[in-house]
C-alpha cells in the first residue's frame, strides 16, 4: 500500500501565490498534468496531497520555485517545465545548485542565473578556461550569457576592458549600400550585442563606458595585427568566420585575457563551399588544455516555447535530409562500383587471350 502525503506550500502574500501559481494557475496545470496529485489552492497556501511518490516532487519543485522568486527573479513557463523535467529525469538534486549560482545582478536588479543544465555547464567552462566555445541553436543564450561574465570580469577588476566582435555577413540576403561612416554602417551587424550591454549595464553606465574605451564593439576585422591582453573578448556569430579568420582571432589571445567564441553551426551563411570556421576550429582544439567547448541544445532554448519545438523540428529534418543524402550517396556508389564491375568483366571477355582460350 502506497503511503498517502500531503505538503502545504505557505506563500508570504498573495502576490508572491500569484507568481508562483501563474496566471490563471497556468503554473499548477503544469504540475497536475505532470503528477498524479491533488493541488488545492487556498488564497496564500498551496495543498498537495497524494501518494508520497508524487508528492514529494511536486512540493520539491514548489519549494525551489519560491526560493528562486525570493531570489528577485520572475517565474515564467521554462522554470516550470524545465524543473518538472528535471525532476521527472532523476535530477532533481540539481535544481537548487541551479538556481542558487547568480552570475550578476544588472542595473534593474534583476539577478542573472543558468537556466538550465547546460548554461550552468557553459558558464563554468567559462569561469575555468582562457578560450570557450558555446555552440548550439539560437535562443539558448550562448551571447547573452557570455556578455554578462563578461561584465561581471570588469566589475570584479579581472579585465580592463572588453571586446566584443562579430563577422559582418549578410543573412542570407544583399542590403547593398549603407549609409553613414563606417561605425554606422557596421553598427547594424553588432546590435544584438549593444541590447545585451544595454540590458545588464543600464544607458548611462554603458555610454560613459564605451566613451572611455573600456568596451569596445567592432567588426572581426579590425582584430588582425593586435594582442587583446587584460581584456575579455567576446566573438560572435562565429559560424559565419572563415577558417583563416578563426585561426587569426584565436590567436589574438594576450596575457591576461578570456575568449568566448559563440555560434551556431545550423545558421551559417557564408557562400557555398567556403568552410565554417566555427566547425573546424571544434574539431581541431577538442581536448586541448585551456579550450572548453560547450555543445548546447534545445531544451536549453530559454524563448517562448513554439521556438524549441521550431528548433527541434528543423533538426529533425536535417538529420533526416543527411540521411537520405548518405542514402544516395551509398546508392550511387554501390551502382558505380557494379558498373565498374561489369565494364571490366566484359573487357576480359573481349580480350585477345580469353578469345584464343576459347579456339
Amino acid at each position: 500500500m502506497q503511503e498517502i502525503k500531503e505538503e502545504i506550500i505557505e506563500f508570504q502574500d498573495r502576490q508572491e501565490a500569484m507568481a508562483l501559481l501563474g496566471d490563471r494557475d497556468e503554473f499548477v496545470r503544469v504540475l497536475m498534468d505532470n503528477f498524479q496529485a491533488r493541488f488545492i489552492s487556498r488564497g496564500d497556501s498551496l495543498e498537495i496531497s497524494g501518494e508520497a511518490s508524487e508528492v514529494a516532487p511536486a512540493a520539491k519543485i514548489m519549494r525551489e520555485l519560491q526560493y528562486l522568486h525570493r531570489q528577485g527573479t520572475t517565474i515564467t513557463m521554462h522554470e516550470v517545465r524545465y524543473s518538472v523535467g528535471l525532476v521527472k529525469g532523476g535530477k532533481g538534486e540539481a535544481l537548487h545548485n541551479l538556481f542558487s549560482d547568480t552570475v550578476l545582478v544588472t542595473s534593474r536588479g534583476r539577478h542573472v542565473r543558468p537556466k538550465t543544465l547546460g548554461q550552468r555547464i557553459y558558464v563554468d567552462t567559462i569561469r575555468h578556461n582562457a578560450i570557450s566555445f558555446g555552440v548550439g541553436p539560437a535562443g539558448t543564450g550562448k551571447t547573452y550569457l557570455a556578455v554578462v561574465l563578461a561584465c561581471a570580469a570588469l566589475r570584479n577588476r579581472e579585465v580592463e576592458r572588453l571586446i566584443l566582435t562579430r563577422p559582418a555577413v549578410e543573412a542570407g540576403e544583399k542590403l547593398g549600400f549603407l549609409p553613414g561612416d563606417l561605425q554606422e554602417k557596421v553598427d547594424p551587424y553588432l546590435r544584438p550585442l549593444y541590447d545585451a550591454l544595454l540590458d545588464i549595464l543600464g544607458q548611462d553606465t554603458f555610454q560613459k563606458l564605451m566613451a572611455k574605451g573600456v568596451i569596445e564593439v567592432a567588426p572581426l576585422a579590425y582584430m588582425r595585427g593586435r594582442t587583446l591582453e587584460n581584456a575579455f573578448v567576446i566573438l560572435d556569430e562565429a559560424q559565419n568566420t572563415t577558417d583563416k579568420q578563426m585561426k587569426m582571432f584565436l590567436t589574438r589571445l594576450g596575457f591576461g585575457s578570456r575568449m568566448v567564441i559563440t555560434g551556431d553551426p545550423g545558421q551559417i551563411d557564408l557562400p557555398r563551399g567556403v568552410t565554417s570556421g566555427l566547425i573546424e576550429a571544434v574539431k581541431i582544439l577538442d581536448g586541448v588544455e585551456g579550450i572548453g567547448i560547450v555543445r548546447l541544445e534545445a531544451m536549453d532554448v530559454i524563448r517562448h516555447d513554439v521556438v524549441t519545438r521550431i528548433v527541434q523540428a528543423y533538426d529533425r529534418y536535417e538529420k533526416a535530409a543527411k540521411a537520405k543524402e548518405e542514402r544516395l550517396a551509398k546508392k550511387k556508389a554501390k551502382e558505380k562500383a557494379e558498373k565498374l564491375a561489369k565494364a571490366a568483366d566484359e573487357a576480359v571477355d573481349k580480350s585477345p587471350v580469353k578469345e584464343m582460350n576459347k579456339d
